[in-house]
């Protein structure tokens, strides 16, 4: 029996829950026999999945027993044997041709939360299409499942079958990147995992010599900060590129699938501009084609990039399962998002912070410039863009009046003094004005209002964001 509507609900990517309040090793059964019944009603028998975890609490535990329910379905579990980053699943999805990867992880919320995230077997996101079809599949509360056996029975069965993620993804980095590059330019790179599925990588990839690592150990706690690279939470790797005298500064989220950088000043250096190097690299460096696929809170010097080049640019709701979902389907050559995620050409369709991170390395030592130059080149090629981002932490009263004010009037008619000349309503409210762009959204995962600007000068942006509080009166 199927369950349309029920209390489990799949965000922009993945379930995500507070841990001992809704993510209950109960709720997390649910989920895995929803997946295991799409998977076997799509694949039949002899059906194959990765799956993976973080470092999340009770992660190991969390990803035993969701094996354990898929191995009682008669579906063959490749689980990784250690913390995994969630790109390091997408790849082994591919590698071992299974049917899906899961990932026991919550991203880059609190640490409160855990969550379930799906990957096709393609290694990206799982489409909106097969979301869809698990959440039709989730019993309800009070459904009673047979016990699995113990996880070591399905071990010794061999339907529970141990590999190294972590391995595997790293050797397979180490041989798509020119790492001696790196070397050789003496870059010295300060390292923040955030606590999470990313820590020791870049050591792992380029040498001790070359990397400092900080918040690069197990920490379920996350040191009482949300693992996201944004630049707010980032002060401790800024002080450290500047004072150890480090040619970058990288962050990666709890998984590993977003990346956040600073340049050798100690200058946050954002995703729109990090998109921006990775198609000015890969089209005049390397050579390559292909669509440039974005979302809708991501900038615009994108679209200038494509008239320049003659790539046409796609704009996609957010949620990389849009991104991933298009670049199964188009030549693409760099698809990416706001909030860090990124994926290019020749790589797995999904984010990936380590491979990025590492890419950006490779350009700076190829074309002989830090970070700082290479952003100044854009500008003066392509123009300057000035983003602002606010997340706005509110009740859920409070938000659905904010959303019901946008609904019944269309959109804001003016915002910081300039007229609004159009609203788009793919996703959220983005509202484009003589001076850029600001868009209003609500979080799928928490009570939240996202409100995004990009304009000729950071001024503006600030000024755009905070009328716009204002008038949203949140």
């Amino acid at each position: 029996m199927t369950h349309p509507t029920n209390d489990i609900v799949f965000g922009t990517d993945g379930w995500r829950a507070i841990i001992a309040k809704d993510y209950t090793f109960d709720n997390l059964a649910r989920v895995a026999h929803a997946t295991a019944s799409w998977l076997l009603a799509t694949t039949g028998e002899g059906a194959r999945i990765a799956l993976g975890h973080d470092t999340r609490f009770q992660g190991r535990l969390f990803s035993e027993h969701a094996a354990s329910v898929f191995a009682s379905r008669g579906i063959t579990v490749l689980f990784s044997d250690e913390i995994a980053a969630t790109p390091a699943v997408s790849y082994i999805t591919i590698e071992g041709a299974c049917d899906a990867g899961i990932v026991i992880t919550a991203s880059h919320n609190p640490a409160a939360y855990n969550g379930f995230k799906i990957k096709g077997p393609y290694g990206g996101s799982a489409l909106p299409e097969i979301i869809s079809q698990v959440e039709r599949e989730i019993p309800g509360a009070d459904h009673k499942f047979p016990e699995p056996e113990s996880f070591s029975e399905y071990v010794q069965r061999g339907l529970i079958q141990l590999r190294n993620f972590r391995t595997e993804y790293l050797e397979m980095l180490k041989g798509k990147l020119d790492l001696d590059a790196v070397r050789k330019a003496g870059l010295i790179l300060a390292h923040d995992a955030m606590y999470g599925a990313g820590q020791g990588m870049f050591s792992e990839l380029i040498g001790n010599d070359h990397v400092i690592e900080i918040r690069s150990e197990i920490n379920p706690g996350f040191g009482g900060v949300a693992p996201e690279p944004i630049e707010k939470n980032l002060s401790e790797l800024s002080a450290l590129v500047v004072e150890k005298d480090c040619s970058a500064g990288i962050a990666n989220d709890g998984d590993a699938d977003r990346i956040g950088m600073f340049d050798e000043k100690g200058k946050f250096v954002d995703s729109h501009k990090l998109l921006a190097l990775l198609v000015r690299y890969l089209h005049e460096d390397k050579g390559l084609t292909g669509d440039i696929v974005k979302t809708l809170s991501t900038t615009n010097m994108l679209d200038a990039m494509g008239l320049k080049y003659g790539l046409h640019v796609h704009t996609t709701p957010i949620g990389f399962k849009y991104i991933g979902g298009y670049m199964l389907e188009h030549d693409v050559i760099v698809g990416g998002e706001e909030s860090g995620g990124m994926a290019v050409k020749g790589h797995v369709p999904e984010r990936d912070g380590i491979y990025i991170g590492m890419l950006i390395l490779e350009m700076m030592a190829y074309r002989g410039k830090f970070l700082s130059t290479l952003v100044e080149e854009l500008e003066n090629d392509f123009g300057v863009f000035r983003y602002h981002r606010v997340d706005v932490h509110t009740d859920l009263a409070s938000k659905n009046a904010a959303l019901e004010k946008l609904r019944s009037s269309g959109g804001l008619s003016t915002i910081a003094g300039f007229t609004v000349n159009s609203v788009n309503t793919t996703d959220g409210y983005k509202h484009e004005t003589d001076s850029g762009w600001v868009l209003i959204r609500a979080s799928g995962t928490e009570p939240v209002l996202r409100i995004y600007a990009e304009s000729t000068s950071k001024e503006i942006a600030v000024a755009s964001v905070e009328d716009t509080i204002a008038q949203l009166g949140v």
